[in-house]
């Protein structure tokens, strides 16, 4: 198994891996998606995972696998604000080796290539990969329609993933309500980060 680890805040990547791999709570009765935030043990930086969703069946019918998922992050120190669609994606045949990303207008999108691991290849190969796109909240915060979000590999595979506009407010309206004055974000000391 090989990990790399790029970008603005590794060091709750990983706790978010297995948050994000963890059973998502169902949503509220409302119809909104839910959003559940995270403190680290550091009490340094909260994680916001939204609801996890199929962008291809789970891989030989096994749960957890081929899912997506928008993930945010506070630093508490900088008050710094980072967000990825992240993504597990789990087949067999030759390795795909995710490695670009790209909004709907074909603007380039810092990828983070997280994991890959080849399962077996007793009969046949296959593959997991992690990897995220990170999103600029600027877009989130104007986006008012679905978001789609193109993968490509190296192998010349594209994989188009369309984050519901729903999903978008869900997860921006749980990170405002923990910067929110009136809940401040525990260890600040302030409404603010």
């Amino acid at each position: 198994m090989s990990f790399r680890w790029h970008g603005f805040l590794a060091i709750p990547l990983g706790v978010a891996l297995a948050s994000c791999a963890a059973v998502a709570p169902p949503a509220p009765p409302t119809g909104t998606p839910s959003v559940e935030a995270r403190e680290d043990p550091s009490h340094r930086f909260i994680t916001f995972i939204g609801p996890k969703a199929q962008h291809a069946p789970p891989f030989l019918g096994i749960p957890e696998t081929n899912f997506y998922c928008l993930r945010s992050f506070i630093d508490h120190r900088t008050g710094e604000t980072a967000h990825q669609l992240y993504v597990t994606d789990s087949y067999l045949g030759a390795e795909r080796g995710w490695n670009a990303a790209r909004d709907s207008t074909g603007a380039s999108l810092p990828f983070i290539a997280i994991g890959d691991d080849e399962i077996t290849c007793d009969a046949g190969c296959s593959y997991v990969e992690e990897f995220a796109a990170k999103l600029p909240e600027t877009t989130l915060r104007r986006n008012s329609a679905d978001l789609a979000i193109t993968f490509s590999s190296r192998s010349g595979d594209e994989k188009t993933i369309v984050v519901p506009a729903e999903q978008i407010t869900a997860q921006i309206a749980a990170i405002d309500l923990k910067r929110s004055p009136a809940r401040p974000i525990a260890g600040s000391g302030t409404g603010s980060p």
